[in-house]
Order: C-alpha cells, then structure tokens, then sequence
C-alpha cells in the first residue's frame, strides 16, 4: 500500500455537486491498493498514520498525533496512479487492485484508523470525485508499506 498523507485544515470530496465526505482539521490520506496488499499492511498502514506526530504542540514544535487532537479527523480517497513506477510518465493501472474489489481493501484500512477513534471519511469508488483542500503548513508525507517498497 502506498498513501500520500496531507495535514489539512479542511478537506472535501463532491460528487455529481453533492458533498460525499468532509473534515475539518486532520489527514487528508490519498491511497493506492495493490493486488497482493493484506490485513497486515493496512493494520500497519492505519497505526503508522493514526502514529504520525504532525500537529503542532504549545511549543510549536510538531510533536501531536491524531489522538492528541480534539477532533481531528481523516479523510480517505483511493487513488490509482499511485501504484505507478516513479520512473514512468504514464499511470500503471495494471498494478493497482481493480477497481470492484478496492472497496473491500478500503475497508481493510478504515476500520483499524477508526478504532483509533477519529471520524474517517472517504469517496465513492468508480465516482468522479472533485478533492478540495486547504492544506495546512504544507505537511505532506509519502507512506509504503514495506512489501511495495522494493
């Protein structure tokens, strides 16, 4: 599994003009699915990015997990193209899990970030989404599991 996790002030999915999915301050999680990811990569997955200590302290160093935020929620969106070879111009949608079982492999990674008890949030598979965000700092990380590492 591969993500790509913005700190975000506010962030939105639409689609067809209806408001599918919304949080305010929190994670923005752009993800893509492997064929072969399991459980155990999205359990590892969910707990690094419940883990990340990306909010700012009283200090204003950034030093707070989700946890330590009131509120603070995640938002999830499936993206194919990033299951692609960094080196390649053009999206490698062979390498992503097919569109009819991303729902299921969705799930593998919503319920164990909503253990954690944040609000997660997420798209409609197949749907032509519109993503807004205000993106806060920019904190952008790039998260894989280590199966997808190599």
């Amino acid at each position: 599994m591969r993500a790509v996790v913005q700190r975000v002030s506010e962030a939105g999915v639409t689609v067809d003009g209806d408001v599918v999915g919304q949080i305010g301050r929190g994670f923005l999680v752009l993800l893509g699915i492997a064929h072969a990811d399991t459980e155990k990569e999205a359990d590892w997955l969910a707990r690094k990015i419940a883990g990340l200590r990306l909010f700012e302290d009283g200090e204003g160093k950034m030093n707070l997990s989700l946890a330590d935020v009131d509120g603070a929620g995640v938002g999830c969106e499936p993206v194919h193209a990033l299951r692609r070879r960094p080196q390649r111009t053009s999206p490698q949608l062979h390498r992503s899990r097919p569109p009819r079982t991303c729902p299921a492999a969705l799930r593998l990674l919503l319920p164990t970030t909503g253990r954690r008890r944040r609000p997660v949030e997420r798209g409609i598979f197949q749907a032509e989404m519109k993503v807004s965000l205000i993106n806060d700092g920019p904190v952008t990380l790039w998260l894989e599991t280590e199966k997808n590492g190599a």
